[in-house]
């Protein structure tokens, strides 16, 4: 019985006998494929047509299409001989040929033995002299180690293992180190596999004392090398024990901000997935929405009961209210009320961990997923936390430094020039009068859309980004002007500028909208704030700013403090104008302007229906009008166009000649306001 006939197509018989003739002068004349080359010389050698010792010259004089290693080649020669070891119809002259080829090709060093080891059967092996224990025993070794190392669990009994380890273990781990190198990582990293292997140290338990070490020192970078070494998908699991931990009715402690700190840190270095540590987290994201609703309808309640006439009111009440006297205003009525808010919704960020994780991750500057939990937890408003709040300022401020300390440079060359005197304070040379590039981030934007207008509680810094935005429009449309002021930047923009433009004034569009308008509701009384604001609407269209104004207000009813204001604004108002005339016009007018410093839109609006209904009010008003600012001018001529355009109303009497009183009286406010300002 012999192998079956195989047609070799590369090592024919004329090779055959010009290998064994020993002419080393003789090559193949084209290049053959490696796989198919070493198997037809096997079969030839183990059919015993060709001599083992003839194998190198064999190899020596061909040439491979591809390029071949030694590794490659011995690789390929142990997978040959595995595949043809495993057949079982083989005649013993054969197999008893493989089996010195086998031999042959360890002894040559053209395969090492290691390869024949890790791919042959055990019977073969064993034939083959490779190995020293009996194929049979070989087989169940490997079964019990297997078992070992898979099936195998080991218990550690945390109350009866040796202390010295753990002990070695919190003293490697607190040591700080003040500059951390690779070198000093890799050395952690083995001390700290030694020191597990040696005490048969727990890994879970170890992987515990890392994380409160890291939880201790979030500056050592080091803990940040030895993390990977553990299994990813335990970290979660041991951070959401200790979460739970906290949840406990028996612990009154609320969770340690380092915590919050750690857990953000490992999300932001992807070592753990975010949703993966959110489940472990209290309260339900449903609960705490049922919750916040209750409390924010009940806000929205009181809000709204601000200036409604009491029914119930006794005759003197009614008259007190009317007295003549002083008229004093409350611009601190609604901050007032949202502090007070704020006090009764602290215990919920102490007892609250999905917010704590928010405020951990606006610690560790990492906007990507704080930006994903605030539209998660959008309908608790977070922003309306002092803490998250003071986080989220400091990541803008963050944003805006590089832009701001740009445009504060060319504002002080250019104010330097105007008083003759060149003087460069940032220690460069760039031309007066040409603008640096300006490009702002999206993620400034996704900020101030979140923080809405609770920016007003840093005015310094509602202001730095006004200056920034307007900065980031002018360059914009510099850019499309043609001018080479973006040149002298540090950075030369490279796109579309009018793609570019439309993109800026999307984005600053989506600022003034829902952040610094409804910011400057909630400030008592700035009119540099308005100010600020102007210079950044001014670089608007008319239509674009008018749409904003009417926006504006739709978003005022969603928010009880902003609704608050509003309504205290038009209480307020009203009041005034009831006791507004020519003897106290310096004192009233004064204070009618401080009311639409602040609720340009409400105030004002108010003071317009007012002159509608009673004529007489048009010259004190007027008169009073010269305290407003550009911002509070231009709305005003928005919501007196709003009220012409508004339908419902005839604009003729029922004669059909005369015009209607309420329109009369509003031509008549606009002219004497016009000649007003054009005498003034």
């Amino acid at each position: 019985m012999s192998l079956p006939p195989i047609d070799c197509i590369y090592v024919t018989e004329e090779c055959v006998r010009e290998w064994k003739s020993g002419n080393q002068n003789f090559r193949v004349s084209s290049p053959v494929p490696m796989l198919r080359f070493l198997y037809e010389l096997c079969w030839t050698m183990v059919r015993g047509e060709f001599p083992f010792q003839k194998c190198k010259a064999a190899l020596d004089s061909v040439e491979f299409s591809d390029r071949v290693s030694s590794q490659e080649l011995a690789s390929s020669f142990a997978d040959i001989v595995t595949q043809m070891a495993q057949d079982l119809t083989m005649p013993g002259e054969y197999r008893a040929r493989l089996i010195k080829l086998a031999k042959w090709l360890v002894e040559s060093t053209l395969v090492p033995l290691r390869l024949f080891q890790e791919r042959c059967e055990e019977e073969f092996l064993f034939e083959a002299e490779m190995i020293k224990i009996k194929a049979q025993d070989l087989k169940g070794k490997e079964v019990r180690v297997n078992t070992r190392l898979l099936y195998q669990q080991t218990k550690f009994n945390l109350l009866r293992e040796e202390s010295e380890g753990y002990a070695k273990l919190v003293t490697l781990l607190c040591r700080g180190y003040e500059d951390t190198t690779e070198n000093t990582s890799a050395a952690t990293i083995g001390i700290l596999k030694s020191l597990i292997g040696h005490f048969d140290l727990d890994p879970n338990r170890v992987f515990d004392i890392v994380l409160e070490c890291f939880e201790l020192q979030p500056d050592n970078s080091t803990f940040l090398e030895l993390i990977p070494i553990f299994p990813k998908s335990h970290a979660s699991q041991i951070l959401g024990f200790k979460f739970q931990y906290y949840q406990r009715i028996d612990v009154n402690g609320p969770v340690p901000s380092g915590l919050y700190k750690l857990t953000a840190l490992l999300v932001k270095e992807e070592f753990i997935d975010l949703d993966s540590i959110y489940a472990h987290l209290l309260p339900r994201d449903d609960e705490a929405f049922e919750h916040y609703n209750a409390v924010s309808s009940k806000r929205l309640d009181e809000a709204n009961k601000i200036g409604k006439i009491n029914l119930a009111a006794t005759g003197k009440d009614l008259m007190d209210d009317d007295k003549q006297g002083d008229v004093t205003i409350d611009l601190f009525a609604a901050l007032d009320m949202e502090t007070e808010a704020v006090v009764e919704r602290s215990s919920e960020l102490e007892s609250s961990q999905t917010l704590g994780l928010l405020t951990g991750f606006l610690l560790v500057d990492d906007w990507f997923h704080a930006h994903i939990l605030f539209d998660r937890l959008s309908p608790l408003n977070p922003v309306a936390h002092v803490q998250i709040c003071n986080g989220l300022f400091r990541l803008i401020e963050k944003s805006i430094s590089a832009a701001y300390d740009n445009i504060r440079q060319t504002h002080l060359q250019n104010f330097g020039s105007s008083l003759g005197a060149s003087i460069d304070y940032m220690g460069t040379s760039s031309s007066v009068g040409h603008r640096t590039f300006i490009d702002l981030p999206k993620e400034l934007f996704q900020m101030l859309a979140t923080i809405g207008p609770y920016l007003y509680r840093d005015t310094i810094l509602l202001q730095k980004v006004c200056r920034v935005l307007r900065g980031y429009y002018l360059s914009a449309l510099e850019l499309v002007g043609g001018s080479d002021g973006a040149a002298n930047g540090e950075s030369v923009f490279t796109g579309n500028p009018r793609l570019h433009l439309r993109e800026a004034r999307l984005r600053v569009e989506e600022a003034l909208g829902t952040c610094l308008l409804p910011s400057l509701q909630l400030m008592p009384a700035n009119p540099a704030v308005g100010q600020e604001i102007w210079e950044v609407m001014n670089l608007l269209p008319y239509e674009v700013r008018y749409r904003l104004y009417g926006e504006w207000e739709k978003d005022d009813e969603r928010n009880p403090m902003v609704l608050a204001a509003r309504q205290t604004a038009k209480l307020d108002t009203r009041r005034i104008l009831k006791r507004l005339a020519k003897e106290n016009l310096k004192q009233l007018g004064r204070m009618v302007a401080k009311l639409a410093h602040a609720n340009p839109m409400t105030v004002l609006r108010t003071i317009v229906h007012q002159i509608e209904a009673y004529r007489d009010m048009i010259m004190p008003v007027v008169d009073a009008f010269k305290y407003l600012t550009q911002l509070e001018y231009d709305i005003l001529e928005y919501v007196v166009i709003e009220r012409l355009a508004q339908g419902g109303r005839d604009k003729l009497k029922d004669d059909g000649l005369n015009l209607s009183d309420w329109l009369q009286s509003l031509a008549s406010f606009w002219g004497h306001l016009f000649n007003s300002a054009k005498a003034g």
